[in-house]
């Protein structure tokens, strides 16, 4: 017969026993909910692993300690499935959070190591891991019966629906898409407030709205930019271009409207005359930043209906892009300047303008210390020109265009190939005796036999063997392969 000093002992190492296993089994019980490292390395984690702490921003970020969670009502604090917002209980649709948020980086834990993305429905099994429900079954109708994290035989094919990892998806989920929500809803009501504010004021005051207008809609904000669109604040900001229009405000407004989405009726506006000298005299006098919002507003209002010549041609808007295209400490610069060039050049009243304010030889200058997509842009602009007199002409009198072009062939691209060969094949037919000598001293004619060996279209390599024809009638069989030390090439 026990003592009653040893009854007590007994009950009171009874009670803490059932104790530590009560813990223990909640923990292990949310332990299993989560499997570790599900990224692209899947690292593989011994079974059974307890882990009772969860990173709730991906990794080296926020702690979130589970039974913590559990006695806050972190974890299961959404009944059903509603969320309260503003005093009012919505249900929100995970899939729909999910792909609203998708830009977002999320806790690695959330993500099912089969497809990669947020699990919506995770299922958990025997050893331990935690899968999509779609994407487990998927694996086990292929006739895999092992774990795809581990790759441990199954002793058991069920599957444990883990309500405690779904609840606590649902719940961060919940929380960044209220606070994207509350986010979106301050910027678009600050946005109605600064356009009601620029119909008040003038001066500084109305140069300091457009000024936080334009961070606004420059930082991402699709929002903003909604606010704007929707509530005629581009004909709001238009209105405020004109002949009389300060650089200051000028540059904000236009900072807005080069990022906006505009329609035919809004391009049509910002095509009048006035519209069009204010942003012309920006792209010569502006700062670096108003120089590149110009040149690309005007790029974008090329396709409206009403779009003429006459808007483009002006010989100050192509002094201004020539200047940008000068600017070799900014690259955005260049690419801008030759983007706009290469569009509106399809008019002839432009090409007549642009070789008579020397652009030929300054292109061309360009052409060795140029990004590939540059290249690409610069070379088309010079083979437009090349169709006109005035440009072969300019072609063939700057010294520096047959070598320049030479060394593009087969150098960038087929595109860039082949503008090369127009370009040359301009200047070469227009003075074959004068031009021939000098395209072949270039090594013109090694460059053409490569063209024509290798996969390029059949339209280049018939232009290439008539230009390889053209650069050889002044000279004999044997002194043309000498001349163009081609002989190795030929043995």
């Amino acid at each position: 017969m026990l003592s009653f000093s040893t009854l007590v002992d007994v009950l009171f190492f009874g009670l803490l026993f059932k104790s530590i296993i009560n813990k223990s089994l909640v923990t292990c019980i949310l332990s299993l909910s989560w499997s570790i490292e599900c990224g692209k390395k899947r690292k593989k984690m011994p079974m059974f692993q307890m882990q009772t702490k969860l990173d709730v921003n991906g990794g080296g970020g926020q702690v979130l300690d589970l039974e913590t969670a559990v006695k806050d009502g972190v974890l299961g604090g959404d009944v059903g499935g509603l969320v309260v917002y503003n005093g009012v209980a919505e249900k929100l649709d995970l899939k729909k959070m999910i792909e609203e948020l998708e830009t977002m980086e999320v806790p690695s834990v959330f993500i099912c190591p089969i497809s990669l993305d947020p699990m919506q429905e995770p299922v958990t099994l025997c050893t331990g891991q935690t899968y999509e429900r779609s994407n487990i079954l998927k694996w086990f109708s292929l006739g895999h019966f092992t774990c795809p994290t581990t790759m441990q035989e199954l002793w058991d094919d069920s599957i444990t629906p883990n309500k405690t990892l779904e609840q606590l998806i649902y719940s961060w989920f919940s929380h960044k898409y209220f606070a994207m929500k509350k986010k979106s809803e301050d910027v678009h009501g600050r946005a109605l407030d600064i356009l009601e504010t620029l119909k008040k004021v003038k001066g500084q005051a109305r140069v300091q709205a457009l000024k936080e207008l334009r961070q606004l809609v420059t930082t991402a904000h699709s929002t903003a930019k909604k606010a704007v669109v929707g509530n005629n604040g581009v004909g709001l900001i238009s209105s405020l271009l004109g002949p009389f229009t300060s650089h200051a405000v000028g540059s904000e407004a236009i900072g807005i409207l080069v990022n906006l989405d505009l329609d035919l009726e809004s391009k049509r506006n910002l095509l009048q005359p006035s519209k069009i000298s204010l942003m012309v005299d920006m792209i010569n006098e502006g700062t670096i930043e108003t120089k590149v919002n110009c040149t690309r507003l005007i790029e974008k209002l090329t396709n409206a209906n009403d779009f003429g010549s006459e808007n483009v041609s002006s010989l100050s808007l192509l002094v201004g892009l020539l200047r940008l295209l000068k600017d070799k400490r900014h690259q955005n610069c260049v690419l801008v300047g030759l983007c706009l060039l290469k569009t509106i050049c399809s008019h002839e009243s432009v090409r007549k303008s642009l070789v008579s304010i020397r652009a030929v030889p300054q292109l061309v200058e360009l052409l060795p210390i140029l990004s590939n997509e540059c290249l690409e842009l610069a070379l088309y602009v010079l083979e437009v020109l090349s169709a006109v007199p005035e440009g072969r002409l300019a072609l063939k009198d700057c010294p520096h265009t047959i070598p320049n072009v030479v060394k593009l062939l087969m150098r960038v691209s087929e595109s860039c190939t082949q503008f090369a060969l127009s370009i040359l094949w301009a200047v070469c037919k227009l003075a074959p005796d004068e031009c021939a000598s000098l395209a072949v001293d270039a090594g013109l004619a090694a460059k053409l036999l490569l063209v024509i060996q290798s996969g390029c279209s059949p339209v280049l390599k018939q232009q290439s063997a008539e230009l390889l024809k053209l650069c050889s009638l002044n000279y004999s069989v044997t002194t043309f392969i000498s001349k163009c030390k081609l002989t190795r090439t030929i043995q």
